[in-house]
């Protein structure tokens, strides 16, 4: 197994040298890439909280998220402020609330106050591809391959 290291260190930002920092990560995921980089962008410096009650909304289908960046053939959807394209991923935003409750409970076991956790770090990135095949007729096949990603959390006091 190829070992995954965290895009983001708090030595690589300054400002959060002094802070304590709490983080986890989600492994082979075997959800879409294109909808968690959706997600992870909704996300991104948000408090723990407001992002918790975001993704149960996103689960619940009660809120959109808007697809910025992959929205080829994406309708539009009501309550997105701004932008008009949107989806409900409701598995990628499943699985990436599981990651945030694990650092979560990471920061509440390192000693850090779990009222005042924001966000500093969230990112997503493709992982390997399960190959498959669908058989076809005349003795051929087709690819049928299963995405991948890997989630990264890192949380910092506010």
């Amino acid at each position: 197994m190829v070992k995954v290291n965290y895009a983001y260190n708090k030595e690589d930002n300054k400002e959060f040298e002094e802070k304590k920092t709490a983080r986890a990560m989600g492994k082979s995921l075997k959800i879409s890439p294109k909808h968690s980089v959706e997600i992870c962008r909704e996300i991104r410096g948000l408090e723990v909280e407001k992002a918790k009650n975001y993704l149960n909304d996103v689960i619940n289908m009660n809120k959109a998220v808007p697809f910025k960046r992959h929205n080829k053939k994406v309708g539009h959807r009501k309550g997105l402020q701004g932008w008009p394209s949107g989806r409900y991923p409701v598995k990628a935003a499943t699985h990436i609330l599981q990651v945030l409750e694990n650092a979560e409970a990471n920061a509440e076991y390192i000693g850090l106050d779990t009222e005042s956790l924001k966000i500093e770090h969230i990112s997503s990135h493709r992982g390997f591809i399960f190959r498959g095949s669908i058989p076809r007729a005349f003795g051929r096949a087709t690819p049928f391959n299963t995405p991948t990603t890997h989630i990264q959390i890192v949380l910092g006091e506010v």
